[in-house]
Protein backbone atom coordinates (compact mmCIF):
# COMPACT_ATOMS: atom_id res chain seq x y z
CA UNK A 1 0.00 0.00 0.00
CA UNK A 2 1.26 3.58 -0.94
CA UNK A 3 0.41 5.67 1.95
CA UNK A 4 0.87 9.71 1.95
CA UNK A 5 1.31 11.66 5.48
CA UNK A 6 0.12 14.89 5.49
CA UNK A 7 1.34 16.67 8.66
CA UNK A 8 1.01 20.10 10.36
CA UNK A 9 -1.01 22.26 8.16
CA UNK A 10 -1.19 24.62 11.43
CA UNK A 11 -4.62 27.00 9.37
CA UNK A 12 -2.54 27.42 6.18
CA UNK A 13 -5.49 26.24 3.37
CA UNK A 14 -2.84 27.85 0.44
CA UNK A 15 -0.34 25.36 1.07
CA UNK A 16 -3.07 22.83 1.58
CA UNK A 17 -4.23 23.21 -1.69
CA UNK A 18 -1.01 22.82 -3.19
CA UNK A 19 -0.64 19.75 -1.60
CA UNK A 20 -3.88 18.39 -2.28
CA UNK A 21 -3.10 18.97 -5.76
CA UNK A 22 0.36 17.55 -5.71
CA UNK A 23 -1.30 14.32 -4.51
CA UNK A 24 -2.93 13.57 -7.72
CA UNK A 25 0.55 13.02 -9.18
CA UNK A 26 1.64 11.43 -5.92
CA UNK A 27 -1.33 9.11 -6.36
CA UNK A 28 -1.65 7.25 -2.81
CA UNK A 29 -4.13 4.76 -1.59
CA UNK A 30 -4.53 6.41 1.62
CA UNK A 31 -3.99 9.50 2.86
CA UNK A 32 -3.09 10.39 6.79
CA UNK A 33 -2.35 13.79 8.62
CA UNK A 34 -0.32 13.75 11.24
CA UNK A 35 -1.98 16.51 13.56
CA UNK A 36 -1.46 20.19 14.44
CA UNK A 37 -4.21 21.03 12.00
CA UNK A 38 -5.99 24.37 12.46
CA UNK A 39 -3.47 26.44 14.77
CA UNK A 40 -1.21 28.97 12.83
CA UNK A 41 -2.84 30.23 10.03
CA UNK A 42 -5.47 32.47 8.28
CA UNK A 43 -8.21 30.06 8.06
CA UNK A 44 -8.36 27.14 10.73
CA UNK A 45 -11.86 26.32 10.48
CA UNK A 46 -11.97 25.64 6.79
CA UNK A 47 -8.56 23.44 7.26
CA UNK A 48 -10.49 21.51 9.51
CA UNK A 49 -13.31 21.11 7.37
CA UNK A 50 -11.49 20.38 3.98
CA UNK A 51 -9.72 17.58 6.46
CA UNK A 52 -12.78 16.16 6.83
CA UNK A 53 -14.10 16.14 3.80
CA UNK A 54 -11.57 14.13 2.45
CA UNK A 55 -11.91 11.43 5.07
CA UNK A 56 -8.31 11.57 6.26
CA UNK A 57 -7.64 10.01 9.50
CA UNK A 58 -5.31 10.90 11.58
CA UNK A 59 -3.24 11.55 14.92
CA UNK A 60 -3.70 14.26 17.54
CA UNK A 61 -0.94 17.10 17.82
CA UNK A 62 0.13 19.73 20.52
CA UNK A 63 -1.52 22.61 19.02
CA UNK A 64 -4.65 20.34 18.54
CA UNK A 65 -4.57 19.18 22.11
CA UNK A 66 -3.92 22.24 23.55
CA UNK A 67 -6.95 23.91 21.97
CA UNK A 68 -9.13 21.40 23.92
CA UNK A 69 -6.71 21.13 27.04
CA UNK A 70 -5.02 24.74 27.19
CA UNK A 71 -3.20 23.33 30.80
CA UNK A 72 -0.92 21.11 28.01
CA UNK A 73 0.47 24.27 26.90
CA UNK A 74 0.91 26.25 30.07
CA UNK A 75 2.28 22.61 31.65
CA UNK A 76 4.76 22.88 28.70
CA UNK A 77 5.95 26.61 28.89
CA UNK A 78 6.54 26.20 32.46
CA UNK A 79 9.24 24.21 31.67
CA UNK A 80 10.91 27.17 29.98
CA UNK A 81 10.56 30.04 31.62
CA UNK A 82 12.78 31.83 29.17
CA UNK A 83 10.12 31.39 26.24
CA UNK A 84 7.00 33.01 28.46
CA UNK A 85 6.49 35.70 25.46
CA UNK A 86 6.43 33.26 22.81
CA UNK A 87 3.87 30.87 24.58
CA UNK A 88 1.85 34.06 25.40
CA UNK A 89 1.73 34.22 22.14
CA UNK A 90 0.45 31.00 21.02
CA UNK A 91 -1.97 31.38 23.89
CA UNK A 92 -3.60 34.25 22.17
CA UNK A 93 -3.03 32.46 18.92
CA UNK A 94 -4.97 29.57 20.72
CA UNK A 95 -7.97 32.09 21.98
CA UNK A 96 -8.54 32.93 18.56
CA UNK A 97 -8.71 29.93 17.04
CA UNK A 98 -11.18 27.93 19.68
CA UNK A 99 -13.58 30.87 18.36
CA UNK A 100 -13.31 30.34 14.89
CA UNK A 101 -13.38 26.44 14.52
CA UNK A 102 -16.34 26.30 16.93
CA UNK A 103 -17.33 22.86 19.40
CA UNK A 104 -18.05 20.46 17.12
CA UNK A 105 -15.08 20.84 15.31
CA UNK A 106 -13.35 21.00 18.34
CA UNK A 107 -14.94 17.62 19.32
CA UNK A 108 -13.30 15.60 16.50
CA UNK A 109 -10.17 16.78 17.03
CA UNK A 110 -10.75 15.70 20.44
CA UNK A 111 -11.34 12.59 19.33
CA UNK A 112 -7.82 11.77 17.03
CA UNK A 113 -6.09 8.86 18.34
CA UNK A 114 -2.56 9.27 19.15
CA UNK A 115 -1.36 6.86 16.40
CA UNK A 116 -2.30 5.33 13.13
CA UNK A 117 -0.98 1.75 12.29
CA UNK A 118 -1.61 0.63 8.90
CA UNK A 119 0.62 -2.61 8.07
CA UNK A 120 4.45 -1.97 8.79
CA UNK A 121 3.85 1.99 8.96
CA UNK A 122 2.93 3.82 11.94
CA UNK A 123 2.10 7.10 12.52
CA UNK A 124 2.40 9.59 15.39
CA UNK A 125 2.58 13.39 16.01
CA UNK A 126 5.53 13.44 18.01
CA UNK A 127 6.06 10.21 20.18
CA UNK A 128 3.87 7.49 21.12
CA UNK A 129 2.47 8.88 24.42
CA UNK A 130 3.57 12.51 24.09
CA UNK A 131 2.16 15.25 21.29
CA UNK A 132 4.61 17.73 23.12
CA UNK A 133 7.87 16.01 22.35
CA UNK A 134 9.47 14.50 19.48
CA UNK A 135 13.28 13.24 18.31
CA UNK A 136 15.21 16.20 16.88
CA UNK A 137 16.34 15.50 13.60
CA UNK A 138 19.93 15.01 14.77
CA UNK A 139 18.87 12.32 17.22
CA UNK A 140 20.87 9.37 17.14
CA UNK A 141 19.39 6.09 16.58
CA UNK A 142 19.86 5.18 19.75
CA UNK A 143 17.82 8.21 21.00
CA UNK A 144 15.28 7.12 18.28
CA UNK A 145 14.42 3.64 19.46
CA UNK A 146 14.14 4.90 22.76
CA UNK A 147 11.49 6.80 21.59
CA UNK A 148 9.87 4.43 19.09
CA UNK A 149 10.88 1.08 20.16
CA UNK A 150 7.32 0.62 22.31
CA UNK A 151 6.02 0.87 18.11
CA UNK A 152 7.35 -2.31 17.19
CA UNK A 153 6.81 -0.98 13.39
CA UNK A 154 9.09 -1.33 10.64
CA UNK A 155 8.28 2.01 9.57
CA UNK A 156 7.97 5.14 12.24
CA UNK A 157 6.41 8.54 10.84
CA UNK A 158 5.84 11.59 12.50
CA UNK A 159 5.79 14.95 12.42
CA UNK A 160 5.75 17.81 15.16
CA UNK A 161 9.53 19.54 14.35
CA UNK A 162 8.78 20.75 10.90
CA UNK A 163 11.86 19.38 9.59
CA UNK A 164 12.24 16.53 6.91
CA UNK A 165 14.75 13.53 7.04
CA UNK A 166 14.61 10.31 6.17
CA UNK A 167 16.61 7.88 8.72
CA UNK A 168 17.27 3.85 7.50
CA UNK A 169 18.74 1.80 9.93
CA UNK A 170 18.99 -1.46 8.57
CA UNK A 171 15.60 -3.14 8.69
CA UNK A 172 14.08 -0.01 10.38
CA UNK A 173 13.25 3.45 9.26
CA UNK A 174 12.43 6.59 10.97
CA UNK A 175 11.45 9.14 9.08
CA UNK A 176 10.08 13.05 9.63
CA UNK A 177 7.30 13.88 7.30
CA UNK A 178 8.13 17.77 7.84
CA UNK A 179 5.00 20.24 7.74
CA UNK A 180 2.37 21.66 5.58
CA UNK A 181 3.16 25.18 6.48
CA UNK A 182 6.05 26.57 8.55
CA UNK A 183 8.56 24.95 7.59
CA UNK A 184 11.72 25.32 10.14
CA UNK A 185 14.40 23.52 7.16
CA UNK A 186 14.82 26.71 5.61
CA UNK A 187 12.69 26.02 2.66
CA UNK A 188 9.76 27.47 2.16
CA UNK A 189 7.89 24.51 0.10
CA UNK A 190 5.32 22.54 1.80
CA UNK A 191 6.32 19.28 2.81
CA UNK A 192 4.74 16.15 2.73
CA UNK A 193 5.48 12.01 2.93
CA UNK A 194 5.20 8.87 0.59
CA UNK A 195 5.77 5.68 1.83
CA UNK A 196 5.54 2.76 -0.89
CA UNK A 197 6.64 -0.93 0.23
CA UNK A 198 8.76 0.30 3.18
CA UNK A 199 10.39 3.35 1.54
CA UNK A 200 9.85 7.23 2.01
CA UNK A 201 10.00 9.61 -0.04
CA UNK A 202 9.78 13.57 1.11
CA UNK A 203 7.86 15.44 -1.34
CA UNK A 204 8.07 19.38 -1.85
CA UNK A 205 5.43 21.49 -2.86
CA UNK A 206 5.34 25.41 -4.06
CA UNK A 207 2.71 27.40 -2.60
CA UNK A 208 1.89 31.10 -2.70
CA UNK A 209 3.12 32.28 0.78
CA UNK A 210 2.68 36.10 0.06
CA UNK A 211 -0.99 34.67 -0.66
CA UNK A 212 -1.25 32.80 2.87
CA UNK A 213 0.10 35.92 4.48
CA UNK A 214 -2.02 38.53 3.36
CA UNK A 215 -5.36 35.98 3.85
CA UNK A 216 -3.94 36.24 7.77
CA UNK A 217 -3.69 40.14 7.73
CA UNK A 218 -7.72 40.14 6.43
CA UNK A 219 -8.14 38.19 8.99
CA UNK A 220 -6.53 40.06 11.74
CA UNK A 221 -4.66 36.86 12.85
CA UNK A 222 -2.73 37.62 16.46
CA UNK A 223 0.72 37.92 15.92
CA UNK A 224 0.67 37.34 12.11
CA UNK A 225 3.14 39.69 11.32
CA UNK A 226 5.51 36.97 13.11
CA UNK A 227 3.77 34.09 11.10
CA UNK A 228 4.49 35.32 8.27
CA UNK A 229 7.98 36.02 9.32
CA UNK A 230 8.69 32.40 9.49
CA UNK A 231 6.67 31.75 6.52
CA UNK A 232 8.92 34.07 4.64
CA UNK A 233 12.23 32.70 5.97
CA UNK A 234 11.09 28.90 6.05
CA UNK A 235 12.50 28.38 9.26
CA UNK A 236 11.78 29.89 13.15
CA UNK A 237 11.90 33.07 13.49
CA UNK A 238 11.83 34.59 17.22
CA UNK A 239 9.22 37.22 17.83
CA UNK A 240 10.77 40.70 18.40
Amino acid sequence: MRIAIVSDIHGNLTALEAVIANLRVAAPDLVLHGGDLPHGGARPAEVVDRVRELGWKGVCGNTDEMLWAPASLRDFAAKAPSMAKLFGMIEEMRLWVCERVGEESLAWLKGMPMLQRRGEVTLVHASPKDTWRGPSKDADEVALRQAFRELNSNVVVYGHIHQPYVREMGEWTVANSGSVSLSYDGDTRASYAVVDDGKVEIRRVEYDVEREIEAMRLVRLPHGEWVGACLRAGKFVPPE
